[in-house]
């Protein structure tokens, strides 16, 4: 199994129980990134804004699958969604790993709703702030949830990100445990133990 990274919050997770695309965005949207030709078995989008919900610039395999999906209902702000309106976390069970994708979260999550997530193998995550929660708040979420890796997203970087949203550092600087990847793919393939950041690099 693995974590293909796209650039900004979009993924692919391919495994044998089926393939998923996270959050695809509109080609020509996002600053500095161009989305490549995807497939998928299951494309989840967090909500429907252009760099988040281009759902039909993905191909669709329809092809049985093994996936256990679920979604946790949030706001994209700490506002109840009166600023930018909903999100979805989706909750994926793969090969026996649990993967999340936080979207565009905009608020701290409840108790109740970090409960709701349960224990978390891979965290994907917003840091960047203004559209989303910022790294500070991002770094207090991941610590509560404790995923055994956690992987940021939805940040400016070197070419590409909008000019509002911040650089990685701003969250990799409060945690321990930080991997940087040489490329932007992550396997999943071995046994999960202990916790660990990880930056995959964006494919511009």
């Amino acid at each position: 199994m693995k974590l293909i990274w796209h650039g900004h919050a979009c993924y692919t997770l391919d495994s044998l129980d089926g393939t998923v695309v996270f959050d695809p965005y509109e080609p020509g949207y996002v600053p500095g990134l161009t989305l490549p030709e995807l497939s998928a078995d299951v494309v989840l989008c967090s909500h429907y804004h252009r760099d988040h919900g281009c759902a039909e610039a993905v191909k669709q395999l329809k092809r049985w699958t093994n996936l256990i999906i679920n979604d946790l209902p949030c706001c994209h702000d700490d506002k109840n969604g009166s600023l930018r309106g909903d999100n979805r976390i989706h909750m994926v069970d793969a090969e026996g790993k649990r993967i999340v994708h936080m979207g565009d979260l905009g608020h701290m999550l409840s108790e109740g709703q970090i409960e709701a997530l349960g224990e978390v193998d891979v965290l994907m995550i917003p840091v960047g702030g203004f559209y989303t929660i910022d790294a500070a708040t991002a770094f207090e979420l991941a610590e509560k949830i404790g995923a055994k890796i956690t992987i940021p997203m939805h940040y400016r970087g070197e070419g590409f990100g909008y000019d509002v949203i911040s650089t990685v550092d701003e969250f990799t600087k409060l945690a321990d445990n930080v991997e940087y990847m040489d490329g932007s793919e992550l396997s999943l393939d071995e046994e999960l133990s202990g916790r660990r950041t990880v930056v995959l690099r964006c494919p511009v």
